[in-house]
């Protein structure tokens, strides 16, 4: 791709997903955390209604009569977005790769916390931590990343959630809230298949100084320490075998290859039975993490299955 080119992708990137950042979607990646702190605003006289809580017995004493402190929620927040850049990430078979949604919702976030003033930071990972940028504000900064996303090349091909979470819980000073863009694919699907404790997959040593922990256990203590959203990126073929005879499918991380008759019915009902085994595995396990999980495929839009997940996000926050 010639600078040309690519300036060019970057910019119908920025105006496809600039379209979608309405008023619903400015902020509303909500955080359960409120920010940093409280900026005072005023101080006032007590009027009935006010908490009691909030009474100046200082100038309250002075004047005789009770004033109040009022203050202002301190809501900047920091947006980091975990893009998964492992080889199956390559992988499209309808309009886009799945890489190429994960830049488009990925995008829509980015100009959303823009809109709102947060900082923004992303984190491309594959079987380790590949590329991170701070968190900035800023058009400019948003258009790197945006650059980034659909160019960079990866080192690796596989996939380590753990080491891609643990980088974050180590470099992240504050808290945040995480959008994690993956596929789920290889070692966490199998881990998710599971009904107990899944299996503990290595984890380089570098990563992960206390112990190697499974993906859920990462999934989990980066919740806890910040706001975490599992977005899982889909592919409609991942799901279900076209009727086209004898088809030999590669795995894009390992290399393996698997030969299929799907001419057969049996052999295409198989595909599906495991793949909706798995899929359902997968989201009980991110649940039971304590994660919302958002899945979207390269099927279909995602600025509406976006938009409602943050109403309901906002609706939870209000009450």
């Amino acid at each position: 791709m010639t600078t040309a080119e690519l300036l060019e992708t970057v910019r119908r990137v920025e105006v496809r997903t600039s379209r979608l950042v309405n008023d619903t979607m400015v902020g509303a990646y909500l955080s359960r955390f409120r920010g940093r702190g409280m900026d005072f605003e005023e101080l006032r006289e007590y009027t009935p209604g006010d908490d009691v809580r909030d009474i100046d017995w200082n100038v309250t004493n002075r004047m005789g009569r009770p004033f109040v402190k009022r203050f202002r929620e301190e809501r900047e927040l920091g947006l980091v977005l975990a893009l998964d850049v492992s080889a199956s990430s390559r992988f499209g078979s309808v309009r886009r790769t799945k890489r190429e949604l994960a830049t488009e919702i990925a995008a829509t976030l980015a100009f959303s916390a823009a809109r709102a003033s947060d900082k923004v930071a992303l984190l491309l990972f594959s079987d380790g931590p590949e590329l991170y940028l701070p968190p900035r504000k800023g058009r400019r900064h948003i258009l790197r990343l945006i650059r980034e996303m659909l160019t960079f090349q990866p080192k690796h091909r596989g996939t380590n959630i753990p080491a891609a979470l643990s980088f974050l819980n180590r470099v992240l000073t504050r808290r945040s809230m995480v959008f994690l863009l993956t596929d789920f694919l290889h070692s966490f699907a199998r881990a998710a298949a599971r009904p107990t404790v899944p299996p503990r997959h290595p984890v380089p040593a570098r990563e992960t100084p206390g112990g190697p922990r499974d993906a859920i256990e990462e999934i989990g203590l980066t919740n806890a320490r910040h706001d975490l959203v599992c977005v899982h990126l889909h592919d409609p073929r991942e799901s279900a075998l076209p009727r086209a005879g004898l088809v030999t499918i590669e795995d894009a991380e390992t290399g393996e290859l698997l030969e299929l008759d799907t001419n057969r019915a049996a052999v295409r009902d198989e595909f599906s039975r495991t793949n909706l085994v798995r899929l359902t595995a997968l989201e009980g396990a991110l649940r039971r993490a304590g994660v919302d999980v958002l899945r979207l495929s390269a099927e279909h839009p995602f600025a509406p299955t976006l938009q409602n997940f943050f109403e309901l996000r906002r609706g939870r926050r209000r009450g």
